[in-house]
């Protein structure tokens, strides 16, 4: 098998992959190191006929679904020749087989080394391979197929024809992942410092004495915080991993075959290679199969290749790349024309679409970026809290404190800088985008998928249904020299050109009566070119083209449900006609006039229409065919080919009434009548085309600075020119254009010199990683075509290697392993397969390209919305610290309590928070290039500044103002309450005196603390206004952003009456130690809330003058 390959690999160090059927001859030990031709050989996966080998298991299953008998081989070139010296040369090393391992890391490395292996290019012999030899090596029979036995025994060798199920995560595990991952393991860890905190208090207490329950409370709620929001994550995005399960759908239930000489219908999984198979319209191919007999036969291949059109099927090999060659029906493909029988060449994972299915369960895209910036956030957090504390508990002992209270202390700031909302804000902020992306038609599957679309720098789509409308559509029509572009809008009626012409009038009756397609019955509420139809491809687009134009007709519709088009064709009766093959490449019939005429419609490729005609259709007379006609005929044939459109020519020719009378009895084989010195009438020119909102939004991707790479399956002509129509081939040159712009060859033109390239799957095949990667780096524009599923996936890495966040769109199953790869996958919801929807982060509902641009704003939107959230939130952090640190410092009384910080953060805080998800984006969001993942995190030094030892340190001055004031009006001068911690909070002390000599008791002492507690969180809620007004916006005066917001204005609000209900409400003195103030206290804080304010205009004015200057430079995050 490697021999016959050997055209394919011969530059010393390349590799190939075989997949061998001639296993059986062999062991693996045979095989392994094993030389032929210069080749050196190792396995990759399967196992040979010996399983006493050591790289067998010895049972027959193979790590990858094949068994003994099958194995896949790599065979690498080095240029040597075969003999002594390469006898001796060392094997390849054992550690690239897929089994034999020992200990947990040869199994990763071994699964490893399969996803790679099915990374690779297939190469297979069997399409190639005469049909007795395949008969020899498979024991079977083409008319008797395999026996019961025979079927039975390589069943039981090679397992049954479906696809092995991998191993799912189990739902426990999902659960706990969403408890115990990212940012909740902080708030674990806060809870668990707060349990020992309480724990040391408890065993210090002296037997009788009050211990504070501060550190048990907020130990609880902050475990009832990650709990709540884990299952409110978990609902969000819990679902299972059904990859393989819609796999699973992809296998037909029945199918006929072969066996012991007579035709049965049997289950699909009973399959084996050497079953003999018999296939027609409407079936799913059963297995990969080799086609032994085909009757005109198509298969749709657009779930593997995304072609649109059916693909015809034939006994011939017609190229060496198997997915290519027209003798070979892939598995799960389906049948849409014609019927045939084929030999079965693989079956269940070893298939090519069990290949796509490994791949696709087997890829991991890693961590979403929302994912590693919120762990980023952590790491932040975390040694500013560690670094805090450090320094206070060394504080602490230094200023004589018990090192059992120290230890309290560390626990305590490290705790207090633990931002106990901001998990559920994030959650809640996610999801209420999720909600919003969804009404625009993008469905959010897993609730990290909503930022990362806007952090996208590069997205790699598909182009056959994405870019374009999944419907081939006349597009062009050529008469009379000139080319014409049609309506492909299926909400615009009219033609943007003259119809009411002669030359387009016998060219569209032509197009009505060369076609079989006709619609569906009960659609006469349906958009026309939506319309489902019977018929290929091709002849379904004349149809939708001339019942949209049916008012040229001149028959009438039966009634209001039917076709006018099927009016028409009556009107015209065929008498004769000669179907379409694919030697004489056209399709003739001869139809009746109304006055008794018979005239002959011809259509078919262009070239073979054109040498039958000698005359041409011109201004509504016949006349001959010049030399100029016919230039002109190829000019405009090689133009539209150009554009990527499938021409079909049409010619006509009026039949003398007195050679072929009424009643005339025409033969078709041999035809007896003229098929040539025809009339040549016109071309009409079909194509996919683009939806009509791409190109306006992929010149939006361009603004916003992300790349959009066209990654399809089909020809490289349709490719390039769709990618033209649309924009994604725009403002740079590929090397062919800038070659035909100089009128010079290919060769001569300097590839430095094009920023734009169009990249066949055949050159992939070869291409290193580092070629690719260059090309993807120095190429502004790129169109990948051709492309096998492998190579898709191998696209997507190149790009992530360049540290790009990479968006993958794709509907059909071939899509499905990049789908898994991308940073976001996006599957089409209208013509996705299940595969894809299930491989994909996010589904697009009405499959419209545009619909990403809409996610990739609102991903932008809620990053920038949750910076705002974040720094909202942070802001709060010092004025809730401040006390605690002061209280350690000073040793006055505790400004705050822990159960008041409770209140401000899982209270007033969470819903103004929340309402900055609503924000409106600000003017330059679409502007802006993507974000640098490496750089430009979601919190930053920048962010930490601004909201700690800025807007932090403003609302903490005024919470100390409000502190200080109440402490003054009940008789304390501020100079009076340092050092004098100790006495206050000693029960035993009930006299001790104020600053004007009254005796205060403990009780009395707690009240007056606790209603310093009250205003002081008074104060952090009115300064907090301030802070909610200055997040709006980061960059724009709130005078330019507008209040436009009303869910924040709500906020405002409520956060105040919340803060009032805890102040005056009854039993929350007991509750939560809150105090009712007098209105006079709510007021000293008002000027530093106005303050904040004025300072963060001024910072945004500054910011907006200059990129160079101090408040952009540091103060911009």
């Amino acid at each position: 098998d490697v021999a016959r390959l050997a055209p394919t690999c011969r530059t010393p160090g390349t590799s190939t992959v075989v997949r061998s059927q001639h296993a059986a001859m062999a062991s693996n030990d045979d095989i392994l190191g094993a030389r032929t031709d210069s080749y050196r050989m190792a396995v990759l996966s399967g196992s040979a006929a010996s399983s006493s080998s050591p790289l067998g298991n010895g049972n027959g299953a193979a790590a990858n679904g094949s068994g003994p008998g099958y194995l896949e081989v790599e065979a690498k070139y080095d240029g040597s020749k075969p003999g002594a010296e390469a006898a001796e040369a060392e094997p390849e090393p054992k550690k690239k087989g897929m089994f034999g391992c020992c200990g947990s890391n040869k199994k990763d490395e071994d699964r490893k080394a399969q996803l790679e292996n099915l990374k690779k290019e297939l190469v297979m012999t069997e399409h190639r391979d005469e049909l007795s030899a395949l008969e020899e090596r498979y024991g079977t029979s083409v008319t008797k197929g395999l026996t019961d036995e025979q079927a039975a025994k390589r069943r039981a060798e090679e397992g049954k024809n479906q696809l092995s199920p991998p191993k799912t995560t189990p739902e426990i595990i999902k659960f706990l992942l969403q408890m115990f991952g990212g940012f909740s393991t902080l708030l674990w860890v806060g809870s668990i410092l707060c349990f020992i905190a309480y724990g040391i208090q408890l065993s210090q207490a002296e037997e009788g004495d009050q211990v504070a329950r501060d550190n048990l409370y907020l130990g609880v709620v902050l475990a009832a915080v990650v709990v709540i929001t884990g299952f409110f994550s978990y609902y969000q995005e819990g679902k299972a991993d059904n990859i393989m399960k819609s796999f699973a759908k992809l296998t037909p239930p029945m199918c006929k075959c072969r066996r012991n000489g007579e035709l049965r219908i049997v289950e699909a999984w009973e399959l084996v290679r050497g079953d003999i198979v018999e296939v027609k319209f409407g079936d799913r191919v059963p297995a990969d199969l080799r086609l032994l007999e085909v009757t005109n036969v198509k298969v749709d291949n657009s779930s593997l290749t995304g072609e649109a059109e059916p693909q015809k099927r034939s006994v011939e090999c017609t190229d060496d790349n198997p997915i290519e060659t027209q003798n070979l029906a892939f598995f799960s493909t389906n049948v849409v024309e014609g019927q045939g029988v084929g030999m079965v060449v693989a079956c269940g994972d070893n298939t090519v679409m069990g290949r796509i299915a490994g791949l696709a369960s087997g890829v991991d895209s890693g961590e979403t970026p929302i994912a590693r910036e919120i762990e980023h956030f952590i790491h932040i957090i975390t040694a500013v809290a560690v670094t805090l504390g450090v320094v206070f508990f060394v504080l602490a002992l230094i200023l004589k404190y018990e090192p059992i209270d120290a230890v309290v202390f560390l626990i305590g700031i490290i705790v207090a800088n633990v931002p106990e909302g901001l998990l559920a804000t994030v959650t809640v902020c996610l999801t209420l985008t999720a909600k919003r992306m969804a009404a625009k038609n993008c469905l959010v599957k897993n609730l990290e998928a909503v930022e990362t679309l806007g952090s996208t720098s590069t997205i790699c789509s598909d182009k056959t249904g994405t870019l374009t409308q999944n419907r081939m559509t006349v597009a062009h029509v050529c008469y009379n020299g000139k080319i014409e572009a049609t309506n492909t809008d299926p909400k615009i009626k009219d033609e943007p050109f003259n119809t009411d012409t002669p030359e387009f009038r016998d060219l569209f009756l032509l197009g009505t009566l060369c076609n079989k397609a006709i619609f569906l019955p009960d659609q006469a509420d349906v958009e026309i070119l939506n319309r489902k139809t019977i018929g290929d491809a091709s002849e379904s687009a004349i149809l939708k083209f001339t019942e949209a134009n049916s008012n040229l007709f001149k028959s009438e519709a039966k009634d209001s449900k039917s076709s006018r088009t099927e009016a028409e064709r009556e009107a015209y009766p065929k008498v004769a006609e000669i179907p379409f093959n694919s030697t004489n490449k056209y399709q003739v019939s001869v139809h009746q006039k109304e006055s008794g005429q018979y005239f002959l419609a011809m259509k078919g490729a262009p070239e073979r229409i054109v040498t039958r005609c000698s005359h041409i259709s011109r201004n509504g007379a016949v006349e001959e065919m010049t030399d100029a006609d016919r230039q002109a005929f190829e000019d405009n044939n090689a133009e539209l080919g150009r554009k990527g459109e499938r021409v079909l020519g049409f010619c006509t020719l009026d039949l003398p009434v007195d050679e072929f009378p009424p009643g005339f009895a025409f033969e078709a084989q041999p035809p007896n009548f003229p098929l040539e010195n025809l009339v040549y009438v016109g071309l009409m020119a079909m194509i996919d085309p683009p939806r009509t909102a791409v190109p306006g939004a992929v010149e939006k991707c361009r603004s916003a600075g992300i790349k959009v790479i066209m990654v399809t399956g089909d020809h490289p002509i349709t490719a390039e020119a769709i990618a033209k129509q649309v924009g994604i081939i725009h403002a740079e040159k590929t090397v062919q254009m800038l070659a035909e712009e100089r009128g010079c060859a290919v060769e001569d033109v300097d590839p430095a010199d094009a920023h734009a390239i169009v990249i066949r799957g055949a050159q992939l095949i070869d291409m290193k990683s580092e070629e690719l990667d260059d090309i993807l780096a120095n190429h502004k524009e790129i169109v990948f075509a051709r492309t096998s599923p492998q190579q898709k996936l191998v696209i997507v890495e190149g790009c992530q290697r360049a540290n790009q966040v990479v968006a993958v769109t794709g509907d059909g199953v071939n899509d499905s392993p990049a789908l898994k790869k991308a940073d976001i996958g996006v599957a089409m919801g209208i013509a996705g397969s299940d595969v894809s929807k299930q491989a994909a982060d996010m589904i697009l509902l009405d499959d419209n390209f545009a619909s990403i641009v809409v996610g990739v704003e609102e991903g932008r939107l809620i990053f920038d919305n949750l910076k705002k959230s974040i720094a909202y939130t942070l802001s709060s952090n010092i004025p809730e610290i401040a006390p605690f640190l002061f209280f350690i410092l000073a040793s006055v009384p505790l400004p705050l309590g822990t159960v008041t910080i409770l209140c401000i953060d899982l209270g007033t805080d969470m819903i103004p928070a929340i309402s900055l998800a609503y924000e409106r984006p600000e003017l330059d969001i679409m502007q802006r290039k993507p974000r640098d993942p490496v750089r430009d995190h979601l919190v930053n030094s920048k962010l930490i500044g601004f909201s700690y030892l800025q807007i932090g340190m403003l609302q903490a001055s005024a919470g100390f103002f409000v502190y200080f004031t109440i402490y003054a009006d009940f008789g304390w001068n501020g100079s009076d309450l340092f050092g004098l911690r100790r006495d206050w909070d000693d029960p035993t002390v009930n006299d001790l005196e104020d600053s004007f000599g009254q005796q205060w008791t403990y009780d009395q002492r707690k009240v007056l603390e606790f209603t310093g507690h009250t205003a002081y969180f008074v104060a952090i809620v009115v300064v907090q206004w301030a802070d909610l007004l200055i997040c709006k916006t980061r960059k724009l005066s709130i005078f330019q952003q507008g209040m436009w917001n009303h869910n924040l204005t709500f906020a405002i609000f409520f956060e105040t009456g919340l803060a009032a209900i805890l102040c005056y409400a009854p039993g929350t003195d007991a509750a939560l130690n809150m105090q009712p103030l007098l209105f006079r206290h709510w007021l000293p804080a008002l000027p530093f809330s106005f303050m904040i304010f004025c300072y963060d205009e001024f910072r945004k004015y500054q910011v907006r003058k200059s990129e160079t200057n101090f408040f952009y430079v540091e103060t911009y995050y």
